[in-house]
């Protein structure tokens, strides 16, 4: 079952364009059930998803400029990319080549979200700089029409635009919301030393299905969608999954020692994140959370643990 988006956070000042800084606050998602179907002609998998953004945030600020450039500071730095590869950079370029005008903005990014950790940092950034050059350049665009755009970036930006819980089918592009009661689930996030990239994620569960050594598919997201309306974490812990798990573990073994502990601590539920390395524990509460955290970060199985909650809303204004 799905509900219409939320309205449009657009005021008349952000039509007009905005004369001074834009700030965005863009959060992380994890993917409660990641369901990954064969290889399409494109090159994509098909993907059977259900996306939960939580609030582990990036910071992007744009202002105006007489060029486009990307500057940042906190996860990653030294490391990110802030030429034309940024997805950042990519986004609003495309969306200045979208409404017509000059791709002009000076962007700077406080990264909290780890660098491919599962977590889309990444297209978080993007979805927080098509949100902010339309601000600040006042193109008036609607949430669906800038999650268009977002779609041609990457698979998970569109969702990103606008956050909550979501069904991504199609690549993970096409996405829609999932009606639950409300409810705030609480998370541990267990952050590694590096990262894991996607596409080698999605080329190793390639080869561990055509061995036969990968798990079943996971199908259909109706369990984990009526699980989500019993607004109860155990029932919800039950019907978390994720098809490149096996392949994460694969590629990073010591994540299944970081599992365990969560298990170990009294998560109800253990996964990894997407295509990992970040692993994401569900609590039954806020204090458990925040004991579990406590546990993993004294048993030394990860850089980081940070407690989270979710659904929030996606790239912000404010």
């Amino acid at each position: 079952m799905t509900e219409a988006w939320g309205p449009d956070d657009d005021d008349d000042q952000q039509r007009r364009g905005a004369s001074g800084p834009v700030r965005v606050r863009v959060p992380a998602k994890v993917n409660l059930h990641l369901g990954v179907g064969p290889l399409r002609r494109d090159g994509y998998h098909e993907l059977n998803t259900v996306y939960h953004a939580i609030s582990i945030y990036d910071e992007l600020t744009a202002r105006r400029g007489d060029t486009l450039t990307l500057t940042m500071e906190g996860e990653g730095t030294g490391e990110l990319a802030l030429d034309d590869t940024n997805l950042a950079i990519r986004a609003a370029r495309a969306l200045a080549g979208y409404a017509g005008v000059p791709p002009h903005v000076r962007l700077h990014l406080r990264k909290q979200i780890p660098l491919a950790g599962g977590l889309a940092g990444g297209s978080a950034d993007a979805a927080a700089a098509l949100v902010a050059c339309d601000a600040l350049w006042g193109t008036g665009l609607s949430r669906d029409e800038l999650a268009g755009i977002a779609a041609d970036l990457g698979s998970d930006v569109p969702f990103l635009i606008y956050g909550g819980t979501a069904l991504g089918t199609g690549r993970g592009e096409a996405v829609s919301p999932v009606l639950a009661r409300a409810n705030s689930w609480h998370w541990v996030v267990a952050i590694a030393d590096g990262g894991l990239s996607t596409p080698a994620a999605y080329a190793e569960l390639d080869r561990l299905r055509e061995a036969g050594a990968a798990g079943p598919p996971l199908g259909s997201t109706d369990g984990l969608l009526a699980a989500l309306r019993q607004r109860d974490p155990r029932v919800l812990a039950a019907s978390l999954g994720n098809d490149l798990q096996d392949a994460a573990l694969a590629m990073r073994p010591s994540l299944a020692g970081t599992l365990k502990a969560g298990e170990a601590a009294g998560a109800l539920a253990s996964i990894v994140s997407g295509s990992g390395p970040t692993c994401v524990f569900l609590a039954a509460n806020a204090d458990d959370a925040d004991r579990i955290a406590a546990e993993l970060a004294t048993a030394g199985v990860c850089r980081q643990a940070r407690t989270a909650h979710g659904p929030v809303p996606g790239a912000r204004i404010g």
